[in-house]
């Protein structure tokens, strides 16, 4: 290996030929080869830029070291003795599959090493190796791995808001849900939700994508209300030039684009008759015709689609073809108003708090105990995107941590806004503020027992309203959190 350091001054950096937002020291290197000379000459060249780097003079203490630590990039000699490097280029894409491997070696193994390439090699390196070859080559396989650790973090970011563990819930209801969508996600059957504006339809449609087989294709979302009525098929199906007055040029509709990922049809009640007969024969035949074109082009496409319309009565009025909802309707999923599962309204208070917090770069607030009764006795008639709005709002307007009354929107402050649900609504609870007397049928139940029962009672509902927040319920009975977790130990052990 030549030596060009010397014509570097000594009091300089050597340039890593990095971006300048990596930091050398970030990335750990292992560099395997019987040479020792050479393994060193290597080394101390990564290590005048800032490379952290192991080296192991020999195959099986290369294998050794790649499974008893973790490295960015293995730089390995092709050809050693016991362990070569193509078993040292295996047991890395095995172990390590996120790091990088480049393979060194002489001019009669160019062709083996460029068969380590094609099983997963990144590079490799022809002897004899400059220094500034070296680094260049390195600071390549730095940056891919810094883009393929880059790409996990945005999936795992992706799995967590679209994933089922993204979804914030507390009631039976959306648990039930979610075991059902758990085994409609990984087949490719079509999918219907169902339910009111602002329930969360486009949400569930993408953690279906996001947990099925098609993860890593496209999703694309159209909403067929947004788009006018004339528009409609061109969107869909594409259309050639000349198609029409605005058609300039050929242009995909959706249903190419996301050709071998899922497309969300959001408010298919509002498709044209007409739209709706070609639809169907897409389901049927896997194949689309843009407009104006007479070839067909097969496509492979998971259809998830929704509505808050009665699509059974549009059948019955004429308005949505009977086949096409059949079609549609492999797999019903509906989602039910926030009204009917009152106990996720705490926890989305919470989880949109937090967001918003982030949001807008605000100082901690929390929602008051009045603030919280309020909201979960509210009927909420634009659902979870009402609440999230709700949300937004305070926190935009408050200014002395306290989520109050004085921070309510107009709905929520008039008390008109507030929801007349009986007790049997809110999951047996009836929401009362101090001084109130219960008037249900359910307190009518707690007439001759003593007060102990009493007392558990209003714990254990409250616990309910807030989704088992123990310190939002506390706030709430106006008693102290340890009070409530010395009473609590209590019902445990006199259950045990």
């Amino acid at each position: 290996m030549q030596n060009d350091d010397a014509t570097i001054t000594p009091s300089l950096p050597v340039d890593s030929g990095l971006p300048a937002e990596l930091d050398p020291k970030q990335f750990a290197f292992l560099v395997v080869d019987n040479d020792p000379a050479h393994a060193r000459a290597m080394t101390e060249s990564l290590e005048r830029v800032g490379y952290r780097c192991d080296v192991a003079t020999a195959g099986p203490d290369g294998k050794r070291m790649l499974e008893q630590n973790t490295y960015d990039v293995i730089i390995t000699d092709l050809v050693m003795n016991d362990v070569d490097g193509m078993q040292i280029l295996s047991l890395a894409r095995q172990l390590l599959p996120e790091a990088q491997v480049i393979m060194v070696t002489g001019h009669a193994t160019v062709t083996k090493a460029v068969e380590a390439m094609q099983l997963g090699a990144f590079n490799f390196l022809e002897k004899p190796i400059t220094p500034a070859r070296l680094r260049a080559i390195a600071a390549k396989a730095v940056e891919a791995v810094q883009l393929k650790q880059t790409n996990l973090e945005l999936r795992r970011r992706l799995d967590e808001k679209f994933g089922f563990e993204g979804i914030v819930f507390a009631s039976v209801q959306m648990q039930q849900l979610i075991d059902r969508l758990k085994r409609i996600a990984p087949t490719d059957a079509t999918v219907l939700i169902t339910g009111e504006s602002g329930t969360g339809k486009e949400m569930i449609a993408r953690a279906i994508h996001q947990n099925s087989p098609r993860k890593n294709k496209r999703m694309v979302a159209l909403n067929v209300r947004a788009v006018s009525e004339n528009l409609v098929e061109s969107e869909l199906f594409g259309h050639v030039r000349g198609s029409f007055t605005d058609a300039v040029t050929d242009r995909e509709g959706a249903f190419q684009y996301a050709d071998g990922g899922t497309l969300f049809l959001d408010e298919v009640g509002d498709m044209p008759m007409s739209t709706q007969i070609k639809l169907l024969r897409v389901l049927e035949e896997h194949q689309i015709t843009r407009v104006g074109d007479n070839k067909s082009i097969k496509v492979n496409v998971r259809l998830v689609s929704a509505t808050n319309r009665p699509l059974e009565q549009m059948i019955t009025d004429g308005q949505f073809r009977n086949d096409l909802y059949f079609r549609l309707k492999v797999v019903t999923v509906h989602l039910p108003p926030l009204r009917d599962r009152r106990d996720d309204i705490v926890p989305l208070m919470d989880h949109f708090r937090k967001q918003f917090i982030r949001r807008h770069n605000h100082g901690p607030c929390n929602f008051t105990p009045t603030v919280t009764r309020k909201f979960y006795s509210y009927d909420w008639p634009g659902n979870i995107r009402q609440l999230r709005n709700f949300v937004e709002t305070m926190v935009v307007l408050d200014t002395d941590g306290k989520l109050d009354v004085d921070d309510l929107p107009p709905e929520l402050t008039d008390e008109p806004g507030l929801g007349t649900a009986s007790a049997s609504t809110f999951s047996g609870t009836e929401i009362l503020v101090p001084g109130e007397v219960p008037t249900s049928n359910l307190s009518t139940g707690l007439i001759g027992k003593t007060m102990d029962d009493i007392e558990r009672w209003a714990i254990e509902e409250t616990l309910k309203m807030t989704a088992g927040n123990r310190e939002e319920a506390a706030k709430i009975l106006d008693i102290g959190a340890r009070t409530l977790y010395r009473k609590l130990d209590k019902y445990r052990q006199e259950q045990e």
